[in-house]
C-alpha cells in the first residue's frame, strides 16, 4: 500500500461549528432542532446561521455587561450589570421587553418633577402659579 494514496489516509472529522467559525455548537443546535419538532425537515445551512446569530447576541449582551461592570469598579458580571447593559441599548431593550432578569434591581431613574428646579430663573417666583393670590 502506498501511504501517499489519499484514499488510505483516514482524515481528521472537523465540526460544523469548526467550519464555520463559531463556537457556539452547531451539531447540538441541529439536534435539538430536529428533537423539538419545529418542523418535519431542517436544512444544514438552518443550525449554522442559528448557532451564528446566538453567538452575536451572546457576545453583545457580554459586551455591554462587561462595560457596565467595569464602569462599576467590578470583575464579575453579574445579574444587575446584565440588566443595565441590556436596558441601556435600545434594541436588545426591545428584544428583551417581557423578560425579567432575577436579582437584577432596576434601573435607576428620577423623575423630571423630582429633580430640584434650575437657579437659573432668580427673577421668577418660587411657586406655582395657580396658589398665588
Amino acid at each position: 500500500m502506498n501511504s501517499n494514496n489519499p484514499k488510505n489516509k483516514k482524515s481528521k472529522s472537523v465540526s460544523r461549528s469548526t467550519r464555520a467559525g463559531l463556537q457556539f455548537p452547531v451539531g447540538r443546535i441541529a439536534r435539538l432542532l430536529k428533537v423539538g419538532k419545529y418542523t418535519e425537515r431542517v436544512s444544514a445551512g438552518a443550525p449554522v446561521y442559528l448557532a451564528a446569530v446566538l453567538e452575536y447576541l451572546v457576545a453583545e449582551v457580554l459586551e455591554l455587561s462587561g462595560d457596565k461592570a467595569k464602569v462599576s469598579n467590578k470583575s464579575r458580571i453579574g445579574p444587575t450589570h446584565i440588566q443595565l447593559g441590556v436596558r441601556c441599548d435600545e434594541e436588545l431593550t426591545q428584544l428583551w421587553e417581557n423578560v425579567i432578569i432575577p436579582n437584577a434591581g432596576v434601573l435607576p431613574h428620577i423623575h423630571h418633577n423630582l429633580l430640584p428646579k434650575s437657579s437659573g430663573n432668580k427673577d421668577k417666583t418660587t411657586g406655582s402659579g395657580s396658589q398665588n393670590v
